[in-house]
């Protein structure tokens, strides 16, 4: 990801909610804004836009 392994291994401890976008701890099991249950890992590479 970026310059700073120690960085992106803390940025990999992160979950996603899949309805709202809010950032979560790892071991979530619902979203802490909207309680939705449907979370997914940060995602580890960078998109390419074409």
């Amino acid at each position: 990801m970026g310059k700073f392994p120690i960085a992106d291994a803390e940025l990999s401890k992160i979950m996603i909610c899949k309805r709202c976008k809010a950032r979560n701890k790892v071991g979530a099991t619902k979203c802490r804004k909207c309680g939705c249950p449907y979370l997914r890992p940060k995602r580890k590479d960078i998109k390419v836009k074409k």
